[in-house]
């Protein structure tokens, strides 16, 4: 059963999704040509804020506030998303693409720790502020879209490209809410260095094909959103840093599991790998630093 913070970012959710399609979509249909698209950006714009006026007067007074206002910003985005998909010219319409990939990745990243895990909920399930480096990745990939389709439009028109990196994406991000909801009370954003009495050693489903099938989803989902983008610079590079920060991520999160569950976690080792590629955790008698 969906908790009641789960159930406010569901309604938020999804209020923003009816509002900016009931109201704004059939306008600016008729009013606008295509030709001017980026006037009709105003008004779901103005509509998104007076929700936000309205979720402030509904939830100001009480802890659902934080948890309503982003749900609804992630609804705004999906739904421009869309709208940019189908309405923008050609060669920006993969950024319709991508944002609607992003909005479902993060409302979908809380909805499933509602589902898994509630107890640990907060609006960092959300994992929109995850680091300072994660956004300066993401302006990086808007920069670049923005400024090859601007100079090298044809690129960006690579509709193949699309359907990969939508592919990815989206199979990535399956395979991480397959595991979070498998985890169970086991899943955290955050790696556990204490043990509690509720933590298992998890090695059914997608886990008994791979140690880390959340670090799976999410790297392969990260490549994706560039290949979406036809971004070639951004891939190449999300490709090199989504390694690195997945290889040290899981190295320390593997020392911590052999702390919390010894033998039995060495003796999943053997049988299972990291499902990353070239990423093969920490093993006992490794040296404690990283290579």
């Amino acid at each position: 059963m969906l908790v009641h913070e789960g159930k406010v970012c569901l309604y938020n959710f999804l209020l923003a999704v009816v509002v900016i399609f009931a109201i704004a979509i059939p306008e600016f249909r008729f009013k606008y040509s295509l030709d001017n698209w980026l006037v009709i950006f105003w008004s779901p714009l103005l509509l998104y804020g007076i929700l936000n006026f309205v979720i402030y007067l509904y939830y100001s007074a009480s802890s659902d506030y934080q948890v309503a206002i982003r749900a609804c910003f992630l609804g705004y985005i999906f739904s421009m998303g869309l709208f940019i998909f189908f309405l923008a010219p050609e060669h920006i319409r993969a950024f319709g693409l991508y944002a609607v990939i992003m909005g479902t990745f993060h409302w979908t990243e809380y909805m499933g720790i509602a589902l898994s895990n509630p107890k640990t909920l907060s609006p960092d399930s959300f994992v929109l502020n995850h680091s300072t480096h994660y956004v300066v990745a993401a302006a990086s990939s808007w920069v670049e879209f923005f400024l090859e389709s601007y100079f090298f439009p044809q690129i960006k028109t690579l509709r193949l490209f699309w359907v990969i990196g939508f592919l990815l994406c989206f199979s990535g991000d399956l395979l991480r809410k397959v595991a979070m909801i498998t985890a169970h009370s086991n899943f955290t954003h955050i790696v556990q260095f204490v043990r509690v009495e509720e933590h298992k050693l998890v090695t059914n489903g997608v886990y008994g094909c791979m140690r880390h099938p959340s670090y799976v989803g999410w790297f392969w989902w990260s490549i994706g959103t560039q290949i979406v983008l036809v971004n070639p610079v951004c891939t190449i590079l999300y490709s090199i840093v989504a390694w690195l920060f997945f290889r040290d991520r899981v190295y320390v999160e593997e020392i911590t599991l052999l702390n919390f569950f010894g033998e039995e976690y060495v003796e999943y080792q053997k049988k299972v790998g990291t499902g990353l590629p070239f990423i093969h955790g920490y093993h006992q008698g490794m040296p404690i630093v990283p290579d």
